[in-house]
């Protein structure tokens, strides 16, 4: 047990607020405490930024680079350090905290950094010139489902800019944020550019977003979180950009591998427990190939081991908290209660678990045989369930997937690459993906509706953080 300490203005503080145990989802056990910020921690922070702002705006893209590098060697020195820090606060196994989530903030490192060297900060256009410039102190709200991926690219993005920054990672997955900051003060960033300050989102949260000086709000979270944000934001006319809810639509079409895209739409689904905005959580089949894509998503989610983290064995941890534990529990009997056919899993944890393992949130790898309009089929579950449905025809299927207030990812599978892009084209989502490609880190990654709004991932998240200015004449 130790309290982790905030990190204002290059030092090591301890905020103002109560003190929050932090629990390993795995067993309930604390692992840590950390003492949340208040309204006056915000205010301190946010005044060493926008003293850091004058000069740091001001420096070159060599600069900048030259910071980023130093961080991204300290990060990589460290990254067995986070991924047994996520491991602990979110309860990933093991090697998927250390190949997935540690590593995607490996993998930022690199495409931001050749964002930046390729980046065009100014350019003459007709009679003026366009000037790219920072748009001043900004916060940045991550979450706890994927902590080191949203961070890195919200710090490095707003680094890479020229912003000095306020960061509230999720108290929920705290170890994680402060190792970063640990790094910051290691390679030395001048002075209050980069601060972090745990709290929670009715404290430091909503502090940074109704702050007079503080220019921009960059959040990952809720839908719900994300209109209360916005709200708040406009008396200040503040830039927020959301990353926020998904409920991805994976489209199977006929002439598609159904062995394969069914099996790896599961395993996509059920992936860090489910907790992914992008997770492709509803699969459309063809009618005909349906109780076949049943049946094939069923032996591949019982072949998934669900446990402990620690053991190599491992597929899936626990979710985040019993919160979260409970809302999908409730969502699981909303489906039963609709009269959605259980393909596997269920209710209740699973029955292999040891006592001390019983303490932990663990979901079973959930299937459902549902409909369009049952609540499994049109809320986030954020857990490791899926639904799939059937589909009599293409247009048919088009007009279910985009029939969703989200509009995050999507995924085709088929084996036509000009039929599948003739259907991505009609979706309304931020991103498609065509027969479940590599990870794009150049792709900008945000959402149409309720998804949110701005882009994420390297020359993308970096335009986020700048205003523009033509000087005429």
């Amino acid at each position: 047990m130790q309290t982790l300490l905030s990190y204002v203005n290059a030092e090591w503080i301890q905020p103002q607020g109560r003190l929050l145990a932090v629990n390993n989802p795995a067993n309930h056990q604390p692992i840590a405490q950390v003492q949340l910020g208040t309204a006056a921690d915000v205010d301190a922070a946010v005044a060493a930024a926008v003293s850091a702002f004058k000069t740091y705006a001001q420096s070159s893209v060599a600069e900048r680079i030259h910071y980023l590098e130093q961080l991204r060697t300290a990060y990589a020195t460290r990254l067995n350090d986070i991924a047994e820090a996520i491991r602990l606060e979110m309860g990933a196994p093991r090697q998927f905290a250390l190949d997935a989530q540690a590593a995607s903030g490996l993998a930022h490192f690199d495409s931001h950094l050749n964002a930046l060297r390729e980046f065009q900060f100014s350019y003459p256009q007709g009679q003026s010139q366009i000037v790219h410039e920072p748009i001043g102190v900004v916060g940045l709200i991550t979450p706890w489902n994927w902590p080191m991926n949203q961070l890195v690219v919200k710090v490095l993005a707003s680094l890479a800019a020229g912003c000095t920054l306020i960061l509230k990672p999720s108290e929920l997955a705290p170890l994680s944020a402060t190792i970063f900051a640990e790094l910051v003060d290691e390679v030395g960033l001048p002075q209050g550019v980069f601060n972090l300050l745990h709290g929670d989102g009715e404290g430091v949260g909503q502090a940074l977003t109704h702050h007079p000086q503080i220019e921009m709000i960059s959040f990952t979270g809720s839908t719900r979180a994300g209109k209360a944000i916005t709200k708040a934001a406009a008396d200040t006319i503040k830039r927020v950009t959301l990353e926020l809810g998904g409920k991805s639509p994976n489209l199977i079409l006929d002439d598609a591998d159904l062995e394969a895209a069914v099996r790896q739409g599961v395993l996509l689904c059920m992936s860090n427990s489910g907790q992914s905005c992008d997770a492709p959580t509803r699969m459309y089949v063809p009618r005909e190939l349906y109780q076949t894509a049943l049946a094939i998503a069923k032996t591949t989610a019982e072949s998934l081991i669900v446990g402990d983290p620690v053991d190599p064995v491992t597929n899936l941890g626990p979710v985040i908290s019993q919160t979260q534990y409970e809302k999908i529990q409730a969502l699981i009997q909303a489906g039963l209660d609709e009269g959605a056919h259980l393909v596997c899993g269920g209710l209740g944890k699973p029955e292999h678990l040891s006592t001390e393992l019983a303490q932990g949130h663990y979901v079973k790898a959930t299937i459902f045989a549902g409909t369009q309009t049952m609540r499994i089929a049109r809320e986030e579950i954020f857990g490791p369930v899926l639904v799939i449905l059937p589909y009599e025809n293409e247009a048919q299927l088009i007009e279910f997937a985009n029939d969703s207030p989200y509009g995050l990812s999507a995924y085709i599978a088929s084996s036509n690459r000009e039929r599948a892009l003739n259907v991505a084209r009609q979706l309304r989502v931020g991103q498609v993906q065509l027969n479940y490609p590599e990870w794009d880190l150049y792709a900008p990654f945000g959402g149409y509706k309720q998804s949110g709004n701005g882009r994420e991932y390297a020359q993308w998240g970096i335009q986020d953080f700048l205003e523009t200015k033509a000087i005429i004449g």
